[in-house]
């Protein structure tokens, strides 16, 4: 482990809290997109507050943030795999919780996407092959992103990543779950809104 462990996971957590919902959604839009249906600032409300074109900047800002650290820990600075998936777990816990918002965020779907493609290229082609699937099977982007991120482990196992990417998404996982725990009980209960559906963007996500 090197001298510059500490800094590095303060830049990727510096780097993933950049809330590129809000500065897409004012800045751009003039829409703040925690004041529409979920008040999340990912992707999914992004779409529901700002459109196709407003949720795509944000969707892509939001990987570049997971991309970006955790491709200079692994190719510029060349660290073994701890520490490359520490730097990456550290922007899904910026974006998660970030410092410019008062330790609030989003779910770090989009920013655990960006380190994982950096990963694993097969870890990614598995998330995308779920994420899409179950989206066309059943219109529940928060469904899709749950299992396209359990799908991750196994992928990653498959095909004999190193062992420390296998523990980041557990972890990655882990902290899915988490941030979805009322989409989860909406989804128990029948009240998960659809992507598409007539009154999507006056619920919650």
């Amino acid at each position: 482990m090197t001298l510059t462990f500490p800094l590095m996971l303060l830049g990727a957590y510096i780097v993933g809290s950049i809330p590129f919902g809000i500065i897409v959604g004012r800045g751009l839009f003039g829409v703040d997109p925690r004041t529409v249906g979920s008040g999340n600032i990912g992707a999914a409300n992004s779409l529901r507050a700002l459109g196709k074109t407003g949720a795509t900047l944000v969707l892509i800002g939001d990987v570049i943030k997971g991309v970006l650290p955790t491709a200079l820990a692994l190719h510029a600075f060349r660290e073994p795999p701890t520490i490359v998936a520490a730097v990456g777990l550290a922007t899904i816990v910026g974006h998660n919780w970030s410092v410019f918002l008062r330790f609030t965020g989003g779910k770090g779907v989009a920013t655990g996407l960006g380190v994982l493609v950096v990963l694993s290229l097969w870890g990614g082609i598995a998330f995308g092959v779920v994420w899409f699937a179950v989206l066309a099977l059943t219109r529940y982007s928060s469904l899709s992103s749950m299992l396209a991120n359990a799908a991750v482990p196994l992928a990653l196992l498959l095909t004999r990543a190193p062992t420390p990417y296998v523990l980041y998404a557990v972890v990655a996982l882990g902290f899915v779950l988490w941030r979805h725990e009322s989409n989860i009980k909406r989804l128990l209960a029948g009240k998960e809104r659809r992507i598409g559906s007539p009154k999507e963007q006056n619920e919650p996500t």
